[in-house]
C-alpha cells in the first residue's frame, strides 16, 4: 500500500543530494501550495496525498511519526507496526538502508502474490470454496449452460421478432425524417431536427435546430447559402441554457443584429429568453436583394454623417475647452502694456495676409470640385428633361435595374442552391441528399407578422398620431405614371417595328 510512495520519497532525497537546487521543486511548487490555500481541506484529500511523504532533504531518513504528510499518517503507522518493527526493530525514523532490507525481505512474497492463481475467488473464503468443490455445483452450472445453448434458436428468434416490431413501428418515421425528409416538406408536423419555434423581429421561424458548438457548426453551415442566426437561450427559474441556430427564409435583415432579443418555444411548449450571438449573412429573397444596394448606400451615408458630426462636435468641444483655458490664463496673468494704434494696425495686416495665404488654395480646390460636380449634374438633368414624358420613368427604371441587377443575380444563384443539408451535417447527421429550400417553401418556414383576419389598423384615437401623410397618394400616382409610361413605350416600340 505504501511501497511506491516510500520509494518516491527516497528517490527525491537522492536527487536533492545530487543537485541542491532541486529541493524546492521536489517538495512541491509554490503554485500548488497556493492553490490548496484557497480550498476547504481534509487530511485524506487526494491533492494533499500527491505531495511527498515528508519534507525532502539530502540523505534524510523518513520520519515515522512527526513531520509526515497528513494524508499518509495512518498508512505509515500500519507499515511501522506490520513491517518495520518485526523486521528491523523499533524505529522512529526509517533510513534508506532499513527500507532496502525490508524490501528485500518481502520481495519474494510480493512476487508470489503477484503471480498466484485464484485471487478472484479468494475473498469468498476457503470453507465455502471447498464446499462447492465437494458438491455437484459444477455439474449443475454446466447443465444450466447446456439448457441455455439449447434455447439459443428461440432466443435469436425473439430478438429477430423484436427487431421486426421496432422496424414496423419506427422505420417509416426514420425514413421520413432522415431519408426523404417528408416530415420536413409536408409541413403537417415538425421534423425531428426542428426543436421549436423562434419569435423575433416581427416574424416566427420554424426551422430551428439545437447546436452544441457554434464555431464548429458555423464552419460547415455557411455552405447552406441560408441566413442563419445563432442564439443563446436561457430559461428563467431553472437556470437551464441551450444554444440554437435559426434559419430565416423571408423578410428583411435590417434589424437582425447581434444582441437582438426574442422568445423561443421548444417542442414541449416551454419558453426561453433568446439573444442573437452570431449571424451568417445570406440573401433571404429577390426583393430583399433588389433593395440591398440602396440600403447599403443609405447606411454608408448615415455612418459618414454621424462620424462627421461627432468629429465636428469633438473639435468644437476641444476649441471651447482651449478658449476657456486661455481665458483663465489671461485673467490670472499680469496686464499687458497698452498697444498703440500703429501696432494694432500692423497686427491686423499680418493676420489678413496670413489668412489669405492659408485659405486661398483650399477655396480654389473646393470651388473647382464644386464646379465639376455641378457641371456633371447639370448635364445629366438637361439630358433627362430633354426626354419625352414616357421615356423618363423608363430611364429611371433602367438605372435602378443596372444598380440592382448584380445583387439580384447573385441572390438568385444562392437562393437556387439554398439547402439545409450542410446545417444538419454540421450537427452530426450524414445527409445523402440535398434538402433544398426554394423561395415558396422558404416563405412557409418563416412567418411574417400580420393582423388577424377581420382586424384593421387605425390611429384615429391616437392623440399623438402624426399628421396624415400625402405619400400614399404620391406613391400611387407615381406607380400609375410608370405603368402608363412603360405601356406607352412598348406600344411605340411595336409601332416602329411593324
Amino acid at each position: 500500500a505504501v511501497s511506491a510512495k516510500v520509494d518516491d520519497y527516497f528517490t527525491r532525497c537522492r536527487l536533492v543530494a545530487f543537485d541542491p537546487r532541486s529541493a524546492d521543486a521536489m517538495n512541491g511548487a509554490d503554485t500548488d501550495w497556493q492553490g490548496l490555500s484557497k480550498e476547504k481541506l481534509t487530511a485524506g484529500d487526494d491533492k494533499i496525498a500527491a505531495f511527498p511523504l515528508a519534507n525532502v532533504q539530502a540523505d534524510k531518513a523518513l520520519p515515522l511519526d512527526k513531520g509526515l504528510n497528513p494524508a499518509w499518517v495512518d498508512r505509515i503507522a500500519a507499515l511501522r507496526a506490520a513491517a518495520v518493527t518485526p523486521i528491523v526493530g523499533p524505529r522512529s525514523v526509517l533510513t534508506e538502508a532499513d527500507w532496502d532490507k525490508i524490501s528485500a525481505k518481502l520481495g519474494a512474497f510480493q512476487a508470489w502474490t503477484g503471480t498466484k492463481a485464484g485471487a478472484a475467488v479468494e475473498s469468498l473464503g476457503l470453507e465455502k470454496i471447498r464446499g462447492w468443490l465437494a458438491g455437484d455445483s459444477k455439474a449443475a452450472l454446466t447443465d444450466l449452460i447446456a439448457q441455455d445453448i439449447a434455447l439459443k434458436p428461440e432466443a435469436d428468434a425473439i430478438d429477430s421478432v423484436e427487431k421486426l416490431v421496432r422496424y414496423k413501428r419506427d422505420f417509416q418515421t426514420l425514413a421520413e425524417n432522415f431519408v426523404n425528409f417528408r416530415r420536413f416538406y409536408n409541413r403537417e408536423e415538425k421534423s425531428v431536427f426542428q426543436t421549436g419555434e423562434l419569435y423575433i423581429d416581427n416574424r416566427s421561424c420554424d426551422l430551428v435546430m439545437r447546436v452544441d458548438d457554434v464555431a464548429k457548426h458555423g464552419a460547415l453551415a455557411g455552405l447552406s447559402a441560408c441566413y442563419i442566426a445563432y442564439l443563446n437561450c436561457t430559461r428563467k427559474g431553472s437556470g437551464d441554457t441551450r444554444t440554437i441556430a435559426a434559419v430565416f427564409t423571408d423578410g428583411d435583415v435590417d434589424f437582425l443584429r447581434v444582441g437582438r432579443n426574442g422568445v423561443f418555444y421548444d417542442r414541449d411548449g416551454k419558453d426561453w429568453d433568446a439573444t442573437i450571438t452570431k449571424v451568417i449573412e445570406n440573401p433571404l429573397s429577390l426583393r430583399q436583394a433588389f433593395w440591398a444596394p440602396y440600403k447599403r448606400v443609405v447606411r454608408a451615408i448615415e455612418s459618414q454623417v454621424e462620424k462627421a458630426a461627432a468629429a465636428k462636435e469633438k473639435a468644437s468641444q476641444a476649441k471651447m475647452d482651449a478658449n476657456m483655458a486661455k481665458a483663465k490664463t489671461t485673467a490670472t496673468a499680469k496686464p499687458a502694456a497698452p498697444k498703440t494704434a500703429s501696432t494694432v494696425k500692423a497686427n491686423e495686416s499680418k493676420a489678413q495676409a496670413f489668412d489669405a495665404a492659408k485659405y486661398a488654395g483650399i477655396f480654389a480646390a473646393v470651388g473647382l470640385a464644386a464646379g465639376v460636380l455641378i457641371g456633371a449634374l447639370s448635364m445629366l438633368l438637361t439630358g433627362f428633361f430633354n426626354l419625352t414624358w414616357w421615356q423618363m420613368p423608363l430611364v429611371i427604371l433602367a438605372v435602378m435595374l443596372l444598380i440592382s441587377a448584380p445583387s439580384v443575380f447573385l441572390a438568385a444563384l444562392k437562393l437556387r442552391n439554398r439547402n439545409v443539408g450542410p446545417i444538419l451535417e454540421a450537427n452530426g447527421w450524414a445527409i445523402n441528399a440535398r434538402a433544398r429550400v426554394n423561395i415558396p417553401f422558404g416563405r412557409s418556414l418563416t412567418h411574417m407578422a400580420a393582423l388577424p383576419e377581420g382586424a384593421s389598423f387605425s390611429s384615429d384615437d391616437d392623440p399623438y398620431a402624426d399628421e396624415g401623410s400625402k405619400w400614399p397618394l404620391v406613391k400611387n400616382i407615381l406607380i400609375g405614371y410608370i405603368v402608363v409610361s412603360i405601356g406607352f413605350g412598348i406600344w411605340v416600340s411595336i409601332k416602329h417595328l411593324f
